[in-house]
């Protein structure tokens, strides 16, 4: 099979802000799907998606299948730029397509479908002003996000607040910076799990993810903010989360937690692949934070992986079981 890599390639640029390009992908993912992709027999080619290229490459060339990983390059419906490129020229691609793909990225929108799911998920309120009154519903702590930004970007400890001033304080920081709604939820003490999605034929909810911040005392971040996804693993800096997979969960709350996942992966129509961030409260209520169906296939540090080799997958067989499903998905349409 002719394969096209589609990406956008992590850069180093002093003029951007330090978690510009936080969601792009670094040359070692690209280089290990590339590779996993040629051991399976496919013949790979890579188009970095920063660059005009995309139209003229896809004119001139005829692929079997696009395996995007890209996260688009501008706007709040970003990660759709390629998918809808594809659609248009009706080539196939794997994982989920243009709406849902939009959708994800906006948190505040998925929150409101999980609700209508009956999904648990936390409290919330938007800010696009940043001067509107506080639902006085909403019980501190509570968390200031991006509204659509992924990778944790625009998230540390300063984002868990206690008071209505470092809440607007916070809000205000946010939308001023990243030119886009403060998201503002109620923090949930607990545990922090992720949950994989891989459809092949069936779809199976891949053993949990437990991260364990307990460790992580120098730095005082005790959940997934961008210093602990992009430093993961420095103990100068106390990022030095531990992972427990699958997570010290009995029976039941395991499959309370898997069957969340499940219906948020079917809530937002996600494909082939997703990984949904729950906050498990300690009345073992699974709080979804977001979900995520582009998610991070580096083979070393990326939670998705992770999770496969728990399964019992190399990571061979978790790139071509993607390919497999979108193939499946092909030859039905």
């Amino acid at each position: 099979m002719k394969i096209a890599l589609t990406y956008n390639l992590k850069k180093k640029d002093d003029t951007k802000p330090a978690d510009y390009f936080s969601e792009y992908d670094s040359e070692d993912t690209i280089g290990s799907i590339v590779s996993a992709l040629k051991t399976k027999g496919h013949n790979v080619e890579t188009i970095d998606v920063e660059y005009p290229k995309l139209f003229s490459y896809f004119s001139k060339n005829n692929v079997d299948m696009v395996f995007n990983i890209a996260e688009g390059i501008r706007g709040k419906f970003r990660e759709s730029e390629v998918p809808a490129i594809l659609d248009y020229l009706n080539i196939p691609y794997t994982g989920s397509g243009t709406f849902s793909l939009a959708l994800a990225l906006n948190k505040a929108l998925t929150k409101k479908i999980l609700r209508a799911e009956n999904i648990p998920t936390p409290n919330f309120q938007l800010f696009s002003r940043g001067n509107e009154e506080l639902d006085p519903l909403l019980k501190f702590p509570l968390i200031v996000k991006p509204n659509c930004e992924g990778s944790a970007k625009g998230i540390n400890k300063t984002n868990v607040v206690g008071n209505e001033d470092d809440l607007f304080k916070k809000v205000k920081e946010i939308i001023d910076k990243y030119h886009q709604d403060a998201l503002v939820e109620e923090f949930i003490e607990g545990k922090e799990l992720t949950v994989g999605v891989l459809e092949n034929g069936r779809t199976r909810v891949l053993p949990i993810l437990e991260i364990d911040f307990s460790d992580c005392n120098a730095s005082g971040e005790y959940f997934y903010s961008w210093r602990m996804k992009e430093y993961q693993g420095d103990r100068v800096l106390g990022l030095i989360p531990s992972f427990h997979c699958p997570a010290r969960l009995d029976k039941e709350t395991e499959e309370i937690v898997k069957e969340a996942a499940l219906k948020t992966h079917r809530a937002v129509g996600c494909l082939d692949i997703s990984r949904t961030d729950i906050r498990l409260d300690k009345n073992n209520v699974p709080y979804v934070l977001e979900i995520n169906p582009l998610p991070g296939l580096d083979p070393k540090e990326s939670n998705f992986p992770i999770m496969a080799y728990a399964a019992g997958m190399k990571y061979e067989d978790l790139i071509e079981a993607i390919i497999l499903s979108a193939s499946e998905r092909k030859r039905l349409n």
